[in-house]
């Protein structure tokens, strides 16, 4: 265990990860406020939990193939102290704001998918990993919902308004989830493009598990697509076409895309199919993405939804995220069911297993699809459970690692997907997979309100103010002709 063969990998809110210099895998560490230390047995409980969740319930969900769920491992005090002061000033400054648990000594050992680990190649092969936080990729259809808004444009689309007015990003994506999960390709191939034009913290790219393209906040360098196109060439780029310029750039980022969506819609897990069978209710599309502005102003539909095929990773976690069938409108007064029934009893919280353990029983509970509310504890914690499950999901990751097959090697171990130059081999996996903690429920309730009025004040009203001021295009109208 020396510090010195460890880097810096990337962080989230609740953790930080390190990679191995030569071997192909990531250490995970849990991160606290400085106020807010937790014992070495509530440490190790807590990463045992994310393994088992990820073991017993997520991978029924998603499928076997996609989701890796690690191990619990115990580190040198010294060596987790050493770690901590190497990277520390590669950490980014908004994320400093938690430490590094070096007390415990805990950490989890999970593969390093940057690297391709889902398959043994050969080392010398270069390696590109494109990492997608897709979002939630379906509009609100429960009748508990009570602002008219939450029925017409995503969750995504109207945060993005709210993190852009606060400072969080400096300007506004074209990237709209319900484009991505429509499984039609000229919307993926929009947002695609959309998330390369405006990564925020939704897309990162890896190549040889090192990060090139990407940004961490709004103080991060602009990231550069022409630079992206220079690192690509070796995957992408046909020998017989244009060697530089914005045509090549264009062409390469163009080849990407299309692969990324090829490889979305492919189906490369052989387990059993996602446990979960909801059917898509409400809106197809968003009214505030651009993509389908930009038609509706050409007086053209939307093509609504092509469908997602039902093997693919994207389908799978849709379903997941469909668990949320009560909105957080809905759900919020169940939650306060299960908090004052808690209150009077507080001896059940290890019963009602919110903290644990997620088990096969906990994961059978969640296949109650039921909606009608019979006033008990039981129903609102189901609710409560499924609805964790589905931020989850909502949050979650999507690797792909690519990799171009070896001339006259044999390809039916692996998938694999044409590109203009070569046969690239493929991975793809699921991270970021904790269950979302039961105390953030009223936070969300909250939040999502805010979301709503700010949205609401200030991009509805304009909106509509500017649509009051001017003659609307393709509406019908009557011309009245005077004698004179």
């Amino acid at each position: 265990m020396d510090e010195n063969e460890w880097s810096y990998h990337g962080e989230g809110n609740k953790s930080l990860v390190v990679a191995h210099a030569q071997r192909c895998v990531v250490l995970r560490f849990l991160k606290f406020p400085p106020n807010k230390k937790k014992t070495s047995e509530e440490i190790l409980q807590h990463l045992q939990n994310i393994v088992d969740f990820g073991k017993n319930v997520m991978k029924d969900f998603l499928g076997e193939n996609y989701v890796h769920c690690g191990e619990v491992v115990q580190l040198p005090l010294e060596f987790v102290k050493q770690l901590c002061l190497k990277i520390q000033c590669e950490r980014p400054e908004s994320r400093c704001d938690k430490d590094l648990d070096t007390l415990s000594g805990y950490a989890m050992c999970l593969p390093n998918l940057t690297r391709l680990q889902t398959f043994r190649f050969a080392e010398h092969r270069p390696i590109l990993c494109v990492e997608i936080k897709p979002k939630c990729g379906f509009i609100p259809f429960s009748n508990d919902v009570t602002h008219e808004m939450k029925h017409k444009v995503c969750r995504y689309c109207m945060h993005q308004h709210l993190k852009v007015a606060t400072g969080k990003w400096k300007k506004i994506s074209k990237y709209c989830p319900l484009d991505l999960y429509s499984g039609n390709k000229q919307r993926m191939h929009f947002a695609l493009k959309s998330l390369l034009q405006e990564a925020q913290n939704n897309l990162r790219i890896f190549k040889n598990g090192e990060l090139i393209y990407g940004c961490g906040d709004a103080r991060s360098p602009v990231a550069d697509l022409k630079e992206l196109a220079h690192h690509l060439k070796p995957f992408f780029f046909p020998s017989n076409g244009l060697a530089s310029g914005p045509h090549c750039t264009r062409a390469v980022i163009r080849e990407l895309v299309h692969v990324i969506t090829r490889v979305l819609l492919s189906s490369s897990d052989r387990g059993r199919a996602g446990a979960l069978r909801l059917g898509l209710q409400g809106p197809r599309v968003c009214e505030a993405s651009p993509f389908s502005r930009s038609l509706h102003h050409q007086g053209k539909n939307t093509p609504e939804h092509s469908g997602l095929p039902k093997g693919c990773l994207l389908y799978k976690t849709l379903q997941v995220q469909m668990l949320d069938q009560l909105d957080i409108e809905g759900l919020y007064p169940l939650y306060n069911r299960v908090e004052q029934y808690l209150e009077e009893f507080p001896e059940e919280r290890k019963t009602l297993q919110i903290d644990g353990p997620y088990d096969e029983v906990f994961y059978q509970k969640l296949l109650d699809l039921s909606t009608e509310d019979d006033g008990t504890v039981a129903f609102a914690l189901t609710k409560v459970q499924q609805y964790r499950v589905a931020m989850t999901a909502k949050d979650c990751s999507i690797m792909i690692a690519l990799s171009p097959c070896l001339q006259g090697t044999s390809s039916d171990q692996r998938p694999v997907i044409p590109s203009s130059r070569s046969r690239l081999a493929f991975s793809v996996s699921v991270l970021d997979l904790d269950l979302k903690p039961y105390e953030s429920i009223p936070h969300q309730y909250k939040l999502d309100s805010k979301i709503v009025n700010y949205y609401s004040k200030t991009v509805h009203a304009k909106d509509d103010t500017v649509r009051s001021t001017r003659f609307k295009e393709h509406e019908d109208c009557t011309l009245v002709l005077h004698k004179v």
